[in-house]
């Protein structure tokens, strides 16, 4: 037994050094200060840590692109939760269309869509090309196959139509329930769904590049134009990217915790107090 269980534990660890070995080579990369003929850099330094945050335009693209990610975000739980919700409870047969349309941008490369985006939205009475909304539209689009993947199992998993049941059947509306029951018991997977869609679009270079380039510079974009200036300057900029999605990832993983640990347990009494 102890053997069966030191296998998965090495499997784990290998899995992680795997995955953190490249993060440590450009964290390395970034604070060296001459490193070309030795295993580790003879020298270090955090010039290029205090270059990049005196830089205005480093901070101004990691907001823009902090904005652009939250909103298109924000917007596709208020659009999606719902919908998901309603077709699975109400309209089960309707749901492998609605998981058909969610999963279409999987099958559409970002170039492809980028260009038909801007030669449908170029002229005519929605003329957003070139605009902020016109990548907050295409961001929206971009992940809804994990906000709906998420969001659809969660509700799969707590068994919402019998939360549902139970709770109508103790004089609760449906919207109460919803709000009370459903909404709480779900939101681990919101949550998850948010922080995986959040990293996949801090990292989107195509459609942002195509859609608007120079007009909305965003850290992906930052990064390129930077890139060719300093090797060492492009890894402290990754660095610096990959603990801000750490932080933030630490701080709505946190928030969750406390919102979902005062939404449990389920009391029944409050989804009839809302009805």
């Amino acid at each position: 037994m102890k053997r069966n269980r030191a296998i998965p534990r090495v499997i784990i660890w290998l899995a992680m050094i795997y995955l953190l070995i490249p993060l440590l080579a450009t964290l390395l990369y970034s604070i060296a200060g001459n490193w070309q003929t030795t295993l580790l850099p003879e020298s270090w330094t955090l010039h290029w840590f205090g270059d990049m945050f005196r830089d205005v335009r480093f901070m101004d693209a990691l907001g823009r692109t902090l904005f652009v990610c939250l909103v298109s975000v924000a917007l596709s739980a208020l659009v999606m939760l719902p919908t998901i919700f309603v077709v699975t409870i109400y309209f089960p047969k309707w749901e492998r269309w609605l998981n058909l349309t969610a999963l279409i941008p999987y099958a559409i490369p970002g170039v492809v869509a980028a260009v038909g985006l801007i030669k449908l939205y170029s002229s005519g009475p929605f003329a957003i090309s070139g605009t902020i909304w016109i990548l907050i539209a295409a961001y929206f689009v971009a992940i809804l196959p994990y906000m709906y993947q998420g969001i659809r199992n969660s509700i799969r998993t707590v068994n919402a139509s019998e939360l549902m049941e139970a709770a109508e059947l103790l004089g609760a509306s449906k919207m109460a329930a919803f709000r009370r029951i459903i909404v709480p018991n779900i939101l681990p997977g919101i949550l998850v769904s948010t922080l995986l869609s959040i990293s996949v679009l801090f990292g989107e270079f195509v459609l942002t590049n195509l859609l608007i380039g120079g007009h909305f510079e965003t850290i992906q974009i930052y990064l390129y134009r930077r890139l060719s200036e300093s090797g060492h300057l492009a890894s402290a900029i990754v660095i610096a990217y990959f603990v801000f999605i750490l932080l933030l990832s630490g701080l709505l993983l946190s928030l969750s915790k406390r919102l979902f640990g005062r939404a449990n347990p389920v009391e029944w009494e409050t989804a009839k107090k809302g009805a």
